[in-house]
């Protein structure tokens, strides 16, 4: 009985989408006297683009097989060596958690006309974050404007002038991610560096802040952060 109204309803969107897009008419009797294959047959042609399609393929392979993009994308590498395309190969192995491949054709990308390019250099403070050279991520950190386009480093640099011993500053950074309801990840990080620092009472504030926000929300968006919620509260109770 469910798969009759399920089928139904199918159709139903079907033909409205027809309608409302003023398909051929061949497509309602289509639609009409083949129930779900026709239904579907429309949905694959008219509702989803073939860029769609191409799209949903690509992403379906890459979670079947993760290796295939990286290997086209050095084949295309092989076949023209650009900055755009050592950037493509570079995003490919820092998608695959591939960090120290990703870094060496970062590097190379830099080489020549584009040392000084933000975008890669914002994703080589990244990388070297992941492969714990903090060294360099200071380095390259101080090379781009991460206060105004690349907030998203901050973070990264914070923890990385932790590392080497630079505590009022990384503290300076890392306060920087405490924006309301936002940034739940980088702020849960920055209560513990302030636990470290002997600074339990703005660790608490933070937590009871951030639990308050993520319990005010909507079960779909609380969900997403349930984890998040969850260890905050046992910081809390363990200050």
């Amino acid at each position: 009985m469910f798969v009759y109204y399920l089928t139904i309803g199918f159709q139903i969107f079907c033909i409205y989408h027809a309608y409302k897009n003023r398909s051929p008419y061949y497509w309602y009797f289509i639609i009409f006297f083949l129930p779900l294959i026709g239904s579907i047959i429309y949905v694959f042609t008219q509702v989803i683009n073939k860029q769609d399609v191409t799209a949903i393929t690509a992403e379906i392979t890459t979670i079947i097989n993760p290796t295939k993009k990286i290997k086209d994308l050095a084949k295309e590498l092989e076949f023209s060596d650009t900055f755009q395309s050592k950037i493509n190969l570079a995003n490919a192995y820092l998608e695959n958690k591939d960090y120290t491949n990703a870094i060496l054709y970062y590097e190379k990308a830099l080489e020549g006309n584009f040392k000084e390019d933000p975008y890669t250099i914002n994703k080589l403070v990244h990388c070297y974050f992941e492969t714990a050279n903090f060294d360099k991520v200071i380095s390259y950190a101080n090379k781009i404007d991460i206060n105004k386009e690349f907030r998203e480093s901050i973070y990264y640099y914070g923890l990385a002038l932790e590392k080497k011993g630079l505590l009022d500053e990384a503290e300076i950074q890392l306060k920087k991610v405490d924006k309301r309801y936002s940034n739940y990840p980088e702020r849960l990080e920055l209560s513990k560096f302030l636990i470290r620092r002997n600074k339990k009472e703005n660790a608490k504030e933070i937590l009871t802040e951030m639990a308050s926000e993520i319990t005010a929300m909507t079960s779909q968006n609380k969900r997403k952060y349930n984890a998040i919620l969850a260890e905050a509260g046992k910081i809390s109770n363990e200050i």
